[in-house]
């Protein structure tokens, strides 16, 4: 929820608690004089009443102040729109083989074909595919992927009894 309009809320709570504070301080106080057989200062009836309708006033004062602030001084609308802004300049590129061209001309023919496939598979796939798509035997793909990774162009990392291979961005 935003906080403005939740600081509108909490000011039309605090306006309905006046409303009630009123009322009741009010049958309070009639209450407390017509039942105390004492008239004035020492009527230990109307001396409750009136700390109770201090009691009551300063705890309205604090949620007018709290509906205040929220509309008046919130920052969190602010934070919200700049995490957005970061999130969207963190957008990953689309993994296409024109975003890597420059890379893949300085790569071997093998390295080019193994990261056009680990591209073609939008950044991730697994090395026993590799195996079975390039035709090459299991050392010579780990080779590849040794020099690759030296690079800094992919990532291994275990799963089961085989790696995935992810694109570094």
């Amino acid at each position: 929820m935003k906080n403005k309009i939740a600081g509108f809320i909490v000011i039309g709570i605090a306006l309905l608690m006046g409303f009630i504070i009123y009322s009741y301080n009010s049958s309070l106080l009639s209450l407390a004089t017509e039942t105390c057989s004492v008239s004035g200062p020492s009527c230990l009836h109307e001396a409750i009443a009136n700390k109770q309708i201090k009691i009551n006033i300063v705890i309205l004062v604090l949620v007018v102040i709290i509906g205040f602030y929220l509309i008046f001084f919130s920052k969190e609308e602010r934070i919200v729109h700049k995490i957005m802004r970061v999130k969207e300049q963190m957008q990953p590129k689309k993994m296409t083989k024109e975003n890597y061209q420059q890379i893949m001309s300085k790569l071997e023919k093998n390295e080019k074909k193994v990261l056009e496939l680990v591209i073609d598979a939008q950044g991730s796939v697994m090395q026993s595919e590799l195996t079975d798509k390039m035709g090459m035997t299991k050392v010579k793909i780990t080779r590849i992927l040794d020099r690759l990774e030296g690079k800094g162009l992919i990532e291994r990392k275990r799963r089961g009894m085989t790696n995935i291979v992810i694109l570094k961005q």
